[in-house]
């Protein structure tokens, strides 16, 4: 049986001989398929209609290794878990069983990313090591749902899901993932990200990376100051101390202001907010932007004079 395994997993499994300048803390696999996903989403390299490279996901490129191999050196690894990604196709559950069964006797605390499944599958995830299920909602607005994830699943199905996930796996074990960037407003996406606590789900952000190949290849990524902005929102209601109601919005519905002074912004802003949010031990280094570039998420704790530093970004 055979699996993909993330560039910078490799490295540090030793599949691959290479440097790299941030060690990643969880190990990063995805399930091998022959073919294309059956859904088409604009800007991933995997979708039905895209000519990208089979091989990438995001900007990261998922050379392929005997699964045999890959359980033997995460026996030997130290990773704090497992985050395997999936793609769309008939008899996915049921692959990803087999898969899961061989990866469970490590012991290891597995994150699902997947599409909707019934409930009777969650359960059996659950059972077999899985604790954690990311929800690719991906497009932050029901208004653009339809045109950027051109998919078999609906806007609502995607919400219902993230709600059986939560009833089978718990509150805060649902990871919502919302890309910034794909034509959505501050406003919409502050909106998604604060119904996706009130149903009690967590979110990990991303940034829209163009890839070749793509229907979105000649799209720009956001702004680092537009995501910045959205990260300090994002913050401040995952913490409870701001609501969407709370915050400034121009006439386009861009952020303009948090409803509070700088000087209070900076003092309970903490440096977490600019970091990769996702599952227990999980850093996602350069996903989305390459190492010489100041990451969207920082897959280590930046110096604490970060949060001056992008406060003053935002002026």
């Amino acid at each position: 049986m055979l699996i993909r395994v993330s560039y910078g997993t490799a490295i540090t499994m030793g599949l691959i001989k290479a440097k790299m300048l941030a060690r990643p803390t969880t190990a990063y696999l995805m399930i091998h398929h022959e073919n294309r996903c059956i859904n088409n989403c604009a800007f991933c390299p995997q979708a039905r209609e895209s000519r990208a490279d089979l091989k990438k996901l995001s900007r990261i490129t998922w050379p392929t290794f005997e699964l045999r191999d890959v359980v033997k050196k995460l026996k030997e690894g130290k990773f704090a878990r497992i985050c395997l990604q999936t793609v769309d196709y008939e008899g996915l559950e049921e692959d990803v069983l087999a898969l899961l069964g061989a990866l469970y006797t490590l012991e290891i605390p597995i994150s699902l990313s997947i599409t909707p499944v019934d409930k009777r599958y969650l359960k059996k995830f659950k059972a077999l090591g899985v604790d954690y299920i990311g929800v690719g909602i991906d497009a932050a607005s029901e208004r653009i749902y339809p045109e950027i994830k051109e998919s078999l699943y609906s806007w609502g199905e995607m919400w219902r899901f993230a709600e059986e996930t939560l009833e089978v796996f718990g509150r805060g074990n649902a990871f919502i993932h919302l890309i910034a960037g794909l034509g959505e407003t501050d406003r919409e996406f502050l909106d998604t990200v604060e119904r996706a606590y009130k149903i009690g789900a967590e979110v990990s952000l991303f940034a829209f990376t163009p890839i070749r190949g793509t229907r979105l290849e000649k799209y720009k990524p956001p702004s680092l100051k537009r995501y910045r902005k959205l990260q300090i929102g994002h913050y401040l209601i995952k913490s409870g101390i701001k609501r969407v109601e709370d915050f400034e919005f121009d006439e386009n519905e861009n952020l303009v202001g948090f409803g509070m002074k700088q000087e209070d912004l900076e003092k309970i802003l903490k440096e977490s907010a600019f970091m990769t949010h996702g599952c227990p031990g999980c850093n996602r280094p350069y996903y989305n932007e390459k190492p010489s570039k100041e990451p969207y998420n920082f897959p280590t704790k930046p110096e604490k004079e970060y949060v001056g530093k992008s406060i003053m970004m935002l002026q």
